[in-house]
């Protein structure tokens, strides 16, 4: 949710600035703009809507400056309008800010600022920040840089809720101020130029090195040097880390939309997060988060916590630990644990998984089993991101840049990941089978072959989404890991296309869902669990009967030709069926919206990075 850009450097600025914004497109907003230092004043200008707009406006403004700042808003606080689009600028326009995040208390700041003759120009909370900035330098006499920074520390420290803020001043125009809290902020170091950014893609076409901020942090940023202070001023050490992503990853090479391209990205982005991990004739590798067999053995249970897409893969990874490591594993909403008082302790692990590792309820469920004495463990694609900052031990997925709104690359990942842990819980534990173990890691080598085959085989699914675009209700089907795997692609439907629907236990069908069921809608079931397969099939025929259509994917020929439609895939273990299955949805999703001619990659009311609660 929102997008923050910033440069200070030898170069002229705007074209790196509007650069990094459509980067962030998929971040969701409603509004951008930019300001830039122009000879010792702060130029402004912002518009309403796509970045776009904002572009056309700068095609007939001159801005040669070599600092600046610019913003992509998502709306919270006020309408999206130009007026309370960012950056905001101070009453004596001597500051410019942007922002992301929300102030909570920005009522009462505001209140207090408007009794000290400030006046405010939008509905925005972002509004209090450079008058509350202000507000703290106007004391000073003497007008340094150290002064600024003190200023924009005292003001931070005012301020309650989460923040991601660039400043830029008048007095000091060749200086920029960072400050981070609970939002996220990027730093990278190019050659006597610095790149600030909320998400690494925004400037990954020019560094992969960079800095990260902790919570509370500051940096004040000139073209040859970077300092970091903590909230009391004292400067403190930060290092420089690289990054392993490619450029080339954050730009459609040919594809006709991110989406496309990440979904056939599948094979090798599982083949990077798991390579390293399995080892065939030994314990899997998960040396990195140094998990002792004497702490694993006290483990009582263990939760996965996380929101969304990131929850579904939760989900399998439930499946596989209990049914693999023979430990009770219990998957919850990031948003719903914090408040519900969960029962974790220190034979508690906590597994928290994020893509972006910026999410914030997820972050905030983790620092509440923290508080509880309990093991933390991340699972992540950002090396650096606030979570992993946060937990006791992170593992990384290798997805590289996800840019499309709709998460598919980085969930199979995911979901790959925990199935590695899942085996290696039971290697470490001797909780299953040897033979079963070494099949299951050889097998999970194979499935970015089978996905593969899979694509190879998207004309059929384009076919079916011809067929059933115009449907204004669909249903998905399945029982067991089945029923995961109709979550995630229920979710996706509904995400990109806008069509309602709904997944269902396939079991739970007559306690009252088939009430829904009338003549022509589409039904999809996923029919991959062997045990299970021929109660589906049962449940699908109680569909059919009421005069539905239905879409099924499964492993076998047999069970496909007694439906409308059919994908058959490769067959794998049940623990791994999920990376197969899933994918016959993504495209369905994928195709659907595409025929109804919607924006794939930016979604109505969604952004990438839920960054508030």
């Amino acid at each position: 949710m929102c997008g923050i850009v910033g440069y200070v450097g030898e170069k002229k600025c705007t074209p790196i600035l509007i650069n990094g914004l459509k980067n962030l497109e998929y971040r969701g907003y409603d509004s951008a703009g930019i300001a830039v230092m122009e000879q010792n004043h702060i130029e402004v200008v912002k518009e309403k809507g796509r970045v776009k707009n904002l572009e056309d406006i700068l095609s007939s403004t001159v801005l040669n400056g070599t600092i600046g700042i610019a913003h992509t808003r998502w709306a919270t606080h006020g309408k999206p309008s130009k007026d309370n689009s960012h950056p905001h600028k101070d009453n004596s326009n001597t500051f410019a800010v942007v922002h992301n995040g929300i102030i909570e208390n920005y009522k009462e700041l505001r209140m207090f600022l408007e009794d000290s003759n400030y006046t405010f120009y939008s509905q925005t909370d972002t509004e209090v920040i450079p008058n509350l900035i202000h507000y703290y330098y106007s004391k000073y006499d003497e007008k340094t840089k150290d002064n600024f920074l003190k200023s924009v520390i005292y003001a931070c420290n005012e301020l309650r809720g989460s923040y991601a803020i660039l400043v830029l001043c008048n007095d000091f125009p060749n200086m920029e101020i960072v400050a981070k809290k609970d939002s996220p902020l990027v730093i990278g170091k190019g050659t006597n130029e610095y790149y600030i950014a909320s998400d690494i893609p925004a400037v990954l076409n020019y560094t992969k090195d960079f800095y990260f901020l902790d919570d509370n942090n500051f940096a004040t940023i000139e073209e040859n040097e970077i300092h970091f202070y903590d909230s009391n001023n004292i400067e403190l050490n930060k290092d420089l880390k690289s990054i392993s992503w490619d450029c080339t990853s954050s730009s459609k090479r040919g594809y006709d939309d991110f989406m496309i391209k990440e979904i056939f990205e599948q094979p090798e982005a599982i083949k990077r997060t798991i390579i390293n991990r399995i080892n065939l004739g030994k314990i899997c590798n998960f040396s990195d988060i140094n998990l002792s067999r004497k702490y694993l053995s006290a483990i009582d249970k263990i939760y996965i916590v996380a929101c969304g897409t990131a929850m579904h893969a939760g989900l399998v990874g439930k499946y596989a630990i209990e049914k693999l490591a023979k430990i009770p594993t219990i998957t919850e909403i990031a948003s719903e644990f914090r408040y519900q008082n969960p029962l974790i302790d220190k034979n508690t692990l906590c597994i928290f998984i994020s893509q972006s590792g910026e999410t914030a309820d997820t972050i905030a469920a983790l620092k509440l089993a923290k508080q509880k004495n309990c093991k933390t463990l991340a699972i992540t694609n950002v090396i650096g991101s606030s979570i992993t900052r946060e937990a006791d031990f992170s593992i990384y997925t290798e997805a590289g840049p996800e840019i499309a709104v709709a998460s598919t690359k980085a969930y199979t990942c995911q979901v790959a990941l925990l199935c590695c842990f899942a085996i290696y819980l039971s290697e470490v534990l001797k909780r299953e089978n040897t033979n079963l173990l070494e099949n299951l890691k050889q097998e999970l080598l194979c499935i970015p072959e089978k996905i593969e085959t899979i694509l190879k085989n998207c004309d059929v699914v384009e076919d079916v989404a011809n067929k059933v675009y115009l449907e204004k209700d669909m249903f998905f089907l399945g029982r067991g890991i089945d029923y995961t795997t109709c979550l995630e692609g229920s979710l996706k439907l509904k995400e990109i296309s806008y069509i309602h629907s709904e997944a269902y236990s396939a079991g739970e069908l007559k306690h009252g869902p088939i009430a829904l069921i009338e003549n022509n809608i589409t039904v999809v079931g996923i029919l991959t669990d062997e045990n299970l397969i021929e109660k589906s099939v049962s449940n699908l025929q109680e569909v059919i009967t009421r005069g539905a259509k239905t879409f099924v994917v499964c492993n076998d020929e047999n069970v496909a030709n007694r439906f409308d439609y059919s994908l058959v895939i490769p067959s794998t273990y049940t623990y791994l069926s999920p990376l197969l299955s899933i994918v016959p949805l993504q495209l369905l999703s994928y195709y659907i919206t595409k025929e109804k001619g919607l924006d794939v990659d930016k979604p109505r009311n969604l952004a990438k990075s839920v960054t508030v609660e």
